[in-house]
Formats: structure tokens, sequence, C-alpha cells
């Protein structure tokens, strides 16, 4: 039986590099998917875009293509990625001119654009699914809405010849779907086809993730030579069925245990994962160990696409002001405690919308509650943070906190602070018929 051989070369923007190169070397593959792109990573490339019309890509674009285009291209390796981010366009340049450089010539560079719908929810009554405001009367405040795409563009410029194809917001599990219904000519309604097709996609998406990253946890979850951690590859045959590997001699681990883990990575219903390309179960997946590093996956299913996209929407969410400082020695908590009722009485009356303060290593991130039984620290580092409308009001927070210096309790030190704008995502629906594809190619 044929099988395809796909590698996970990012699981977000700024992963690593190396471990694409060893699978662009060494790992015997057909496909190299980088998935890139966050809901946030977006809206920001978004206003590097407004800033700088040819900017808008995944900064690390030309470094990735840098280190592996070349070994692409000797070895017949398709590139696929979402790194296009706001500019595909650009993105799709920019690669021609480092394929150039390199002497490679003659590579097909598609760029993948059409999820771009701002203008849609600027001018058109779209309800957002968290709040039930209308895309309207958010119209000021909106910096990017990007519907999700799935397989149609890619497999349509796979068709076409393409070396590279880079995307704006395509689903993660469609960039990996897309080569597999390629290449074994998937009928488009072969719903448990898709629905499997989607959970190989859903494993590899995160890259490091399913080989032991974000997984390790020593005495109970032990990972060899996570230094040197390997990116994933799935050995897909026409059924769709999957191994699971990585490169021999990789760091990492391939087990039922983290396949389980990132299987599970941001689902909300197994049964009904909704894609643009299939509603994908979950429930009814196999995970068994074949042998070492390898684990055999099968048993997905599927149901009829969804007939609506959805849409990330990107806004702009008022300023935060965030500062740090430090408290060492005996008595330590007690004076970060008095800095922290300082600074609640100086900030009251003040404009901000949330206001907190944490003692960072002790109770910031599990609560007062769980962390009340604590020992006592010798060393306190307090953290406030505060968001509100204006940058001129979020700025009193960094200011209190260095105030602290000289008006506060004995013996603080290390303040760090900043101001900064804040984006926040939402999303909302859109059908589908309103959202189409376009492809433009550069040649080498």
């Amino acid at each position: 039986m044929k099988t395809l051989r796909i590698g996970a070369g990012a699981g977000y923007s700024g992963d690593r590099i190396d471990p694409a190169v060893e699978l662009a070397a060494k790992g015997a593959i057909q496909y190299l998917v980088f998935e890139c792109l966050a809901e946030r990573t977006i809206a920001l490339a978004q206003e590097a875009k407004r800033q700088d019309p040819e900017a808008g890509y995944d900064p690390l674009l030309e470094e990735r293509m840098e280190a592996v285009l070349g070994l692409c291209a000797k070895n017949g390796i398709c590139v696929i990625s979402n790194m296009g981010a706001a500019n595909p366009l650009a993105a799709a340049k920019k690669t021609r001119e480092v394929a150039q450089r390199m002497g490679l010539r003659g590579l097909r560079i598609a760029a993948v654009t059409g999820d771009d719908v701002l203008p849609l929810l600027e001018s058109n009554h779209f309800t957002l699914n968290e709040n039930g405001i209308c895309t309207e009367s958010m119209a000021e405040r909106l910096i990017s809405a990007n519907a999700y795409l799935g397989i149609d563009s890619i497999v349509e410029a796979l068709t076409d010849g393409a070396n590279v194809i880079l995307t704006g917001r395509v689903a993660d599990p469609s960039l990996f779907l897309a080569p597999v219904v390629h290449e074994f000519g998937w009928s488009r309604d072969d719903w448990d086809l898709l629905g499997q097709g989607t959970v190989n996609g859903h494993l590899l998406e995160c890259a490091g993730q399913v080989t032991g990253g974000y997984f390790a946890d020593p005495g109970y979850k032990d990972v060899p030579d996570l230094a040197r951690l390997g990116f994933p590859i799935a050995e897909i045959s026409q059924d769709g069925s999957a191994i699971l590997t990585k490169v021999e001699g990789s760091g990492g681990l391939v087990s039922v245990a983290t396949c389980s883990e990132q299987l599970l990575y941001e689902i909300q219903d197994p049964s009904a994962y909704l894609t643009p390309d299939v509603v994908a179960d979950f429930s009814h997946v196999s995970i068994e160990q074949a042998a070492l590093n390898r684990v055999q996956i099968r048993g997905g299913k599927g149901h009829r696409r969804p007939e609506t996209l959805k849409v990330s929407v990107g806004y702009r969410d008022g300023y935060v002001g965030e500062a740090q400082i430090s408290y060492a020695g005996p008595g330590a908590l007690a004076r970060a405690q008095l800095a922290r009722e300082i600074l609640c009485e100086r900030v009251k009356g003040m404009a901000f919308h949330e206001f907190r303060c944490d003692f960072i290593g002790i109770d910031s991130i599990l609560g007062k509650q769980l962390s009340k039984k604590r020992p006592e620290p010798m060393e306190v580092r307090l953290r406030v943070a505060g968001r509100a409308s204006t940058r001129k009001a979020a700025s009193m927070i960094p200011r209190e906190v260095e105030a602290l210096y000289t008006n506060g309790p004995a013996g603080g030190g290390g303040v760090a602070g900043s101001t900064r704008g804040t984006i926040a995502i939402l999303s909302t629906l859109i059908p589908r018929e309103m959202v189409a594809h376009n492809i433009t190619y550069e040649v080498s």
C-alpha cells in the first residue's frame, strides 16, 4: 500500500528551525509543513502590514526558507505553510528572492489569498460569538478578520505543480490534510476519510508537542534528549491510517501518551471537531504503540462539513501597564505585601478596567486559597498589572511601581515595567459562499 510521509516543521511562529532542517535532510518526507499562525499572530501581522505594505508575513520566513529550501529542492520535498500570515503575496515574493539568491531556479511558489474578510465585517451585520455584539458597531476598533479556509486552495496549487505554498489563515489540520487528499485522490465528501486525515493533521500541527515537548515531567513522564527534540513525521496510508514517528536518533519520544495528550489538545467536543473540510469525530480513535517511537493512529471518522466558516476577529482592546519589583531576605513577603497595599491605595479612582497584584512563585497561578499553606519565602517578586482605555492611564502602573524605590518598603529592587497596546480576539461565523480563495504564482 502506498504511504505518504509528511513532516511537521514548526508548531508556532517562533519555533526552532533546526528540527525542520533535520526533517528535510534525513526524514525521507515528501511534504514539509510549517504551522506558524495563531489567532493573535495574524492580527499583529495585519498591524505590521499597515505600517509597511511589504511586511505582514511571518518574521522567520526568510530564515526558515534559507535553511530548508535547498534541501527540499534537492530531495523533492514540497513546502506548505501559513507563514504568509497577513501578506501571502509578499511572502511568496520574498521566498522567490531567497530561492534565486540560493541559485534555485524554476521553483513554483503559490500565494493563497482570500481569507481576509475585514471589509465584509465592517460593512455587514455579523454577530460575535462571545458577546453578541454586531461587528459593524466595532468597525473603528477592528484590526483583522480572517476566515479559516480549508484544503481547496492548497489542493489546487498542488495540482498546478507548486513546490512551495504560502497561505494566510487556513485551519491548522487542513495544511496537513491537503497533500493527502491530493496524493490519494480522496473524494471531498468522503467524510470518514477526511475525518481520519484531520486526526492526523491535528496530531502534527503542534510539531514538538507530539514528540515529547510540553509533555515532559521529570520522574513521571521522562523524555530523552529534549535539547535535541525531533519533530514528528506521519506515514499516512491510502485508508487514512497513520504511523507517527520521528527521525531516527533525534531527541524526544513518540508514545501512546504523547499522542493521546496532543489528540485532546484544544478539543472542545471530541465527537464534533469543526473544521472547514469536515466535522471530525475523534471519539473512536485508536492509538497503539507499534514499536519504539512508532505509534499507529486509526479510527477517525467524520460528518458533513459546516455551512459556515469561522472568522478570527482581532480588535484593539485598550492598554496594559505592567511592572515588577523584588524583595529579598527576612520579612520579604511582609514587605511585598506592604508594597501591594500601597499600590492598591494609590490606584483608587484611576480608570482601570482590570487591576491585579501577584506574588510570582507564591500565588500568581494557583491563587491565594491553594497557596495559603506555602512556606515563608526568602524572596518575592511582586507583579502589578492594570488595563485602561488610554496609554496615559495605563502608564501609571510602571510609574507607581518605580516610585516604591524611595516611597515604599525597604530593600525593593529590580524594577522593570512597560506600557503597551493590547489586541484581543473574538470570533464570528460567515457563510462559506461569501469567501473565495485566489492563488498567485511566483517562479524563481
